[in-house]
């Protein structure tokens, strides 16, 4: 049996050179001790390290970061369980992009607990002015985390406080910054802090940006557990304000106004006139009307225009885009930019006139991003698409088409509330939300970004989908 002793410090580093060395030797993991610091002696002895053999052991640059993390983690069983992914993977790497492989399920579970643990150390550590001989000043904190974690938080902190010096002490051990410079010290007494004047102004504040509304007593213990109140000077006030909130929160009812603005009669009654489900539409002239002053999402803010839907009001196809671009924002009209007159060229070589068909979009407003003078386009994110959806399912209503072809993947999750992947899709008859049929295909402009020979094949695609089209509304005639 071979046992490797692990340092307090630059532990991962140590076992990462053992893990090879032994690898390469052929050492199978159950003939392997791996002991921490703490660790009690082996009363039987133990072989020394052997040299490092023939093998070749190499490792993925995702697993050295995982392995890297778990070396922080105060599960005993850590390095036996890395070692045994080390040699696992010589022979099958496979494993290890299998989050339902019991071995790497675990190890994410452990490295999952140290970032958790890390991050509230980052989050809870409070420092305390100490005397200072030098030109820096001085700071020392006292912390206990669940995990040896003092070597993998420490960085952090050398980076947010590089003008002064400090010392960080846990059970583990004390991490001490002195003119640049980390140093990690064997474990120490918890050092006796003196109290620090900031912390006077630090709980003044805390206590001023409280909420009384809206205590949430189960979070809050959930985001600061309460072994680390002891620690922070703010948790002293905890109790005072969780006892006052009642009375606070009625005295904040009692300062509210009592009687409206003399505008707000004014402001509500405009709202009111914008609400499109105040009186519902009877024609598409009458929606166009009602959409023009659409508030129902914030791209009414940026857009120069509602861009609705043109077209023959007793068309049998209707084709539906994601949402318009610059030129259609700027004209009000949608399909009039480069991808609306590829599509029309597309349209009239499979044997169907636009102007017989109605188009529009999913989104009825452009989303961009300013770019100096330009503006870029943006895709509508779902939020944006279903709050758009009321318009489009107005449309259909009063049209009532016999087929609809989807452009894109935003139209297509508009139109069925499916957000899978087109490609699969593309070609395909499938079900809107209303019942009708919805025949999914590429967008235009998908074609004009692709390089010359991907575009080519799409576009292909797009003309043999709107051929089906063409078929599908000629048999239903």
């Amino acid at each position: 049996m071979i046992r490797v002793d692990l340092p307090r410090f630059g532990r991962f580093e140590a076992w990462r050179q053992a893990a090879r060395q032994l690898a390469s030797a052929g050492f199978a993991p159950h003939e392997v001790t791996w002991a921490d610091p703490d660790t009690p002696a082996d009363l039987f002895g133990a072989a020394a390290l052997p040299p490092a053999g023939p093998r070749d052991v190499t490792a993925s640059t995702a697993f050295l970061s995982l392995a890297r993390t778990v070396a922080s983690h105060s599960d005993p069983e850590r390095w036996a369980l890395l070692y045994g992914a080390l040699v696992r993977a010589q022979t099958d790497r496979r494993f290890l992009s299998n989050p339902a492989d019991p071995l790497m399920d675990r190890l994410q579970r452990l490295a999952k607990s140290v970032r958790r643990d890390v991050h509230k150390m980052h989050a809870f550590v409070r420092f305390h002015e100490l005397p200072a001989t030098g030109p820096r000043r001085s700071f020392g904190a006292w912390f206990q985390p669940d995990h040896p974690i003092l070597e993998a938080a420490t960085p952090f902190f050398a980076r947010r406080f590089a003008d002064m010096d400090w010392l960080i002490a846990t059970p583990e051990g004390v991490a001490r910054f002195t003119g640049g410079t980390v140093r990690f010290d064997p474990p120490a007494p918890r050092p006796d802090l003196p109290d620090d004047a900031s912390h006077d102004l630090w709980q003044t504040y805390f206590a001023n940006i409280f909420n009384p509304a809206r205590v949430k007593t189960r979070a809050m213990r959930s985001e600061m557990p309460v072994k680390y109140w002891k620690n922070l000077p703010e948790t002293r006030l905890i109790p005072r304000m969780l006892a006052d909130a009642p009375q606070r929160v009625q005295a904040m009812r009692d300062a509210q106004a009592a009687v409206a603005p003399s505008f707000a009669g004014r402001v509500t009654a405009r709202l009111r006139a914008q609400s499109p489900d105040e009186a519902a539409p009877q024609t598409l002239d009458q929606a166009a009307a009602q959409a023009a002053s659409c508030t129902r999402c914030d791209l009414c803010h940026t857009a120069s225009r509602t861009v609705w839907g043109e077209g023959d009001p007793a068309a049998a196809l209707m084709i539906v885009g994601e949402a318009p671009g610059d030129h259609e924002d700027l004209q009000g009209r949608p399909f009039i930019g480069p991808a609306g007159q590829l599509l029309r060229r597309e349209l009239a070589g499979a044997g169907l006139d636009a102007g017989r068909a109605w188009l529009t979009n999913a989104v009825k407003h452009f989303k961009f991003t300013p770019r100096g003078k330009r503006r870029l386009h943006q895709n509508p994110d779902r939020a944006e698409i279903r709050h758009c959806r009321w318009w489009l399912d107005l449309e259909r209503d009063l049209l009532r088409p016999r087929l609809t072809v989807a452009l894109g993947a935003t139209a297509a999750f508009a139109l069925t509330d499916d957000a899978s992947a087109l490609t699969p899709r593309r070609g395909r008859i499938e079900t809107a939300l209303d019942g009708g049929p919805v025949l999914v295909t590429w967008h235009p402009s998908l074609i004009l970004r692709l390089e010359a020979g991907r575009a080519g094949q799409a576009r292909a695609e797009l003309a043999a989908d709107l051929a089906l089209a063409a078929r599908m509304l000629a048999d239903a005639a």
